[in-house]
């Protein structure tokens, strides 16, 4: 596994002439430390198009430096990266290959900057000696080694100061500060690797052209599918590296897809896109094993911490950890073994050619009120049916039965609304955020469901070893009383999302 740390840090323009100012005076600076300089040769790896660039990953194998080695940078905020790192080889390190699948494929990345930077070093040290953090000014000269503008040069300094591990992004603030009564100002690239490429590339200082706003409802409902294809690609290394939440957002990414791809079948040709929808399925399926698990475990494990320390009898916790860990067994390891597969990486093949080809029906064309408006009437119209076929059914499992497909239809008409926001404005806005409510309600209500199922094992295994089942039983009670507030409350909150004015808003 490589090295990974937080990069907190910001960049300054400088000129040959620029000297940094007495950073001793910084608050919270006890002691400025000179480094010395290192001189560090750097080749920038990517994609003939410049994926990764695209995307601001950035890929390469640098020599020189106490960190010398392949470093792979992934953006998290503004001047905050993740950054991992693996010894220096000949060839990319496997778990790099295995992070940058979803945007390489099938090709091999080829260099396409190199840059000599000769660094000079200061530490900001605090009155104990420690590190809060460190100053380079770094002379640089990039040259361009593929694609438009092979063989270009570029020089330039810069300074950068870099949080310590674990160090205060306040204290950015007031090395900030004390660099600007300088003349030191920020500057407007976001790393060498963006303005080598900018400075050698065959125009230079061109700005990247904005997309037009969408204008028809074809424009629409593209914008929301190609954001959702991005997401799924952006999220690839995060699940790889089991990132929190990762597995969720990526789950629910392809579902938003699939189901764009069903509400707006007048937009989009479903002949091309139900087969895509089906491995989009099967992603999801696929990623839901170990999402569910996990929701269920924290489900389970607060309901038990929740009650008082007299009423837990037996070895509930230990029965629990034994009985999640068993049913998780290998699912991380399959879950990378689908992203590695032939069928994922297919999948994503599709999804690029779908984005760059998109199968419009002649309904493309058209005004986005009219169509947009309709798709999303009509999956509400479908959860009306659900919703009535639900509230019908007294207690029991064919009612449970019935909100589970309810559930289903309120999640696809959110996402349908969701996806016309940007077309109908507040009125999709509001009619997603009640449909959500609904959902919510439904969600934990098939919660309660699954769980009270899995707390009839457990007080079955229970049993069968000897032990107690009081707990288990009085947790499959809140369980059942969860079921039904949420039974009692469901009326209430689907009214309000299903009123007339709400239908009336998205037809203007």
């Amino acid at each position: 596994m490589a090295d990974t740390k937080r990069e907190i840090e910001r960049k300054y323009e400088a000129t040959d002439a620029t000297r940094l100012p007495d950073l001793s005076r910084v608050a919270g600076v006890g002691r400025v430390e000179k480094r010395g300089v290192a001189e560090l040769d750097a080749v920038y790896y990517d994609t003939a198009g410049l994926r990764l660039a695209a995307d601001s990953l950035t890929l390469r194998r640098r020599t020189g430096g106490a960190d010398e080695g392949w470093h792979l940078k992934f953006p998290v905020a503004t001047g905050i990266r993740d950054e991992l790192h693996e010894p220096l080889a000949d060839t990319l390190p496997p778990s790099f290959a295995a992070l940058l699948r979803s945007r390489l494929r099938h090709t091999e990345p080829v260099p396409v900057v190199r840059l000599l930077s000769s660094r000079d070093v200061q530490h900001l040290n605090d009155p104990d000696g420690t590190l809060l953090a460190e100053v380079s000014v770094d002379t640089v000269c990039a040259e361009r080694l593929a694609g438009e503008g092979t063989g270009t040069t570029a020089t330039w300094t810069e300074i950068e100061v870099e949080l310590a591990d674990d160090g205060d992004p306040a204290f950015l603030d007031a090395v900030e500060k004390r660099l600007r009564k300088a003349g030191v100002r920020p500057s407007e690239s976001p790393s060498k690797l963006a303005r080598a490429l900018a400075e050698t590339g065959p125009v230079r200082g061109e700005k990247k052209r904005t997309e037009e706003d969408p204008q028809t409802a074809g424009d629409h409902v593209l914008a929301y599918v190609r954001k959702q294809i991005r997401t799924i690609v952006d999220l690839d290394p995060a699940v790889r590296r089991d990132l929190p939440d990762s597995v969720h957002k990526m789950r629910v990414a392809t579902r938003r897809l699939r189901s764009a791809f069903k509400t707006y079948r007048r937009i989009l040709d479903r002949e091309v896109t139900d087969p895509v929808g089906a491995e989009l399925k099967w992603l999801a399926g696929e990623l839901g094993v170990d999402r569910d698990q996990e929701v269920l475990d924290k489900r389970l494990g607060d309901r038990t911490e929740a009650l008082p320390a007299t009423l837990v009898l037996g070895p509930v916790r230990g029965r629990l950890q034994v009985w999640s860990a068993a049913r998780r067994t290998g699912s991380r390891r399959r879950i990378t073994d689908v992203l590695d597969g032939k069928r994922y990486l297919a999948l994503l093949d599709t999804l690029d050619a779908l984005s760059a080809d998109p199968p419009l029906r002649p309904a493309a064309s058209r005004a986005p009120a009219k169509e947009l408006s309709r798709a999303v009437l009509k999956d509400y119209k479908k959860l009306a049916r659900r919703m009535d076929h639900a509230l019908e059914h007294p207690p029991g499992p064919e009612r449970d039965a019935a909100m589970h497909e309810a559930r289903k239809a309120a999640k696809r008409a959110r996402y349908a609304g969701d996806a016309a926001r940007p077309a109908l404005g507040k009125p999709a806005k509001r009619f997603a955020k009640r449909v959500k409510a609904v959902q919510s309600v439904l969600g934990d209500h098939q919660d309660s469901v699954v769980a009270r199922d899995a707390l009839r094992t457990l007080a079955i295994e229970a049993h069968a070893a000897g032990e107690t089942t009081f707990t288990w039983g009085l947790l499959y009670g809140h369980e059942e009383a969860t079921a039904d507030a949420r039974e009692r409350e469901l009326p209430e909150v689907w009214a309000r999302a299903s009123e007339p004015v709400l239908r009336a808003d998205l037809k203007h």
